[in-house]
């Protein structure tokens, strides 16, 4: 696991400007990934205890994302052979995380859905993810946690340029009112 090393302060020693876009970026997205790993690291115990794969976690947000799913929409989600997607739910299935249903009015559809112990372990564990994070965001003062939020609803917004607003899903916006912006 790599260590999150403390960034030095933000003021620049050279004059405003000095750093191009592309520097910026990279020590941005180089910040994000060191701080994210880390975060994912500091929650896979709970995980471990569960029997909870990395994969298996992903099939769950993905299932939360999307809703239930056929097998042939969820293997093209996770962007693996329909085979590789069957075997993994029946992993998932074994360990009581997914059930698989039949729709009633065409019993030739079955449709990928989050059990309750599967939706269960995956909102513990995002609660865990969220009191970990505002821990974190707790020790930094009002000023820092303004900044801090700007810049994320920045972020936000260039993601829904990017991507479009669909693949934000309720998870993005769930999780309390969307800052007004000034």
């Amino acid at each position: 696991m790599q260590t999150i090393r403390p960034v030095e302060s933000s003021t620049p020693s050279s004059p405003a400007g000095s750093r191009s876009d592309e520097q910026l970026i990279d020590q941005i997205a180089g910040q994000l990934h060191e701080m994210v790993g880390s975060l994912r690291c500091a929650g896979t115990g709970r995980m471990v205890k569960a029997g909870i794969s990395m994969t298996h976690l992903h099939i769950l947000w993905v299932l939360e994302h999307h809703g239930d799913v056929t097998m042939s929409r969820l293997a093209d989600l996770l962007d693996v052979s329909l085979s590789n997607a069957t075997g993994l739910v029946d992993r998932m299935a074994e360990r009581g995380l997914v059930d698989r249903v039949r729709v009633p009015n065409d019993r030739r559809v079955v449709l990928v859905q989050a059990s309750e112990q599967g939706a269960r372990i995956r909102d513990e564990i995002e609660a865990i993810k969220q009191d970990r994070l505002r821990s974190i965001l707790g020790r930094l003062p009002a000023a820092r946690l303004e900044r801090v939020l700007g810049a994320m609803s920045d972020l936000r917004d260039a993601v829904v340029e990017d991507i479009g607003a669909d693949h934000l899903g309720d998870q993005m916006h769930s999780h309390g009112p969307t800052p007004v912006q000034s």
